[in-house]
């Protein structure tokens, strides 16, 4: 298969020094993202102490989820994504209890 050629960007082109120098001339906001964090939420008791369960034949994977705190087993956990700050203070509030 024939690979797409690389385009060379714009600011490049332009004669601008670097992306946000760019970005900044033409008006252009860019959020930048810190990075993000996956929580898996236990969906029966909102407990966050939830482990995948591994077994059965080697090389088939898992078995599904299984909540730690009301032993909730099942394959559709729920997922909360959530940034740095959020998930240190998630922990904070956890080694207090």
């Amino acid at each position: 298969m024939a690979e797409g050629k690389l385009k060379t960007p714009a600011w490049i082109i332009e004669g601008y020094k670097s992306k946000e120098e760019y970005e900044s001339s033409k008006g252009i906001k860019s959020e930048k993202k810190g990075k993000s964090y996956k929580l898996r939420i236990c969906p029966k008791c909102g407990g966050s102490n939830v482990n995948v369960v591994l077994g059965g034949e080697e090389g088939n994977g898992s078995r599904g989820w299984e909540c730690k705190k009301c032993k909730w087993r099942g394959k559709d956990v729920d997922e909360k994504e959530m940034s740095e700050e959020e998930f240190l203070k998630h922990f904070e509030k956890m080694e207090e209890k």
